[in-house]
Formats: structure tokens, sequence, C-alpha cells
């Protein structure tokens, strides 16, 4: 199954959470921080400016990004995956 995003949203699979501390202590799943990196996996067209032009995404599938915390409410399962669809001015930056 395939996802295509409306306008200026995107879809990311956020990475892994952590399982140790930096100290090699196991940590519990109540005490996991969920990160706020993540794959692109499906971009939207653009997002449509009041001129009614359409300005392309800066961002691309395959990019890792980095997000807020609570960024994008609105997550959903496919495959066996959990996806988050968040608007592209929820992503911070692109890691290179």
């Amino acid at each position: 199954m395939s996802i295509r995003p409306l306008y200026d949203r995107v879809v990311v699979r956020r990475n892994a959470e952590e399982e140790t501390t930096a100290g090699g202590i196991l940590l519990p799943g109540s005490a996991k921080e969920k990160p706020n990196q993540g794959e692109v996996v499906a971009v939207g067209e653009g997002k449509i400016l009041d001129n009614g032009e359409l300005r392309a995404l800066a961002v691309k599938v395959g990019d890792t990004v980095v997000f807020g915390q609570y960024a994008g409410s609105n997550t959903i399962e496919m495959d066996g995956e959990e996806l988050i669809i968040m608007g592209e001015s929820e992503i911070f930056a692109i890691v290179e």
C-alpha cells in the first residue's frame, strides 16, 4: 500500500527509540523518549501561495529530518509501521 500526502504535508517514519543510555543503562518502555528525527517517505505536491502559484517543498523522499517532540499529531499505521503526517512547517532541519 502507498500513501500520497496532499499539498504541503509530509509523511515521516520516525527513527527507532533508544534502548540504552550513553552509559549503557537499559531503559524501560516508559522512560524512553520518542526520537525527533526520521526519514521522509512521501511528500505532497507543494504549498499553494496566495497568488495561486504552487511552491515545491524543500524536503524530498529519503531525507532525514529533525522535527519537534510533539510535531505531527496525525499518526497512521501502514504495513506494520507507524508513520507521522505533518506539515512542512513542522520540520526544523534536514540532516546532511
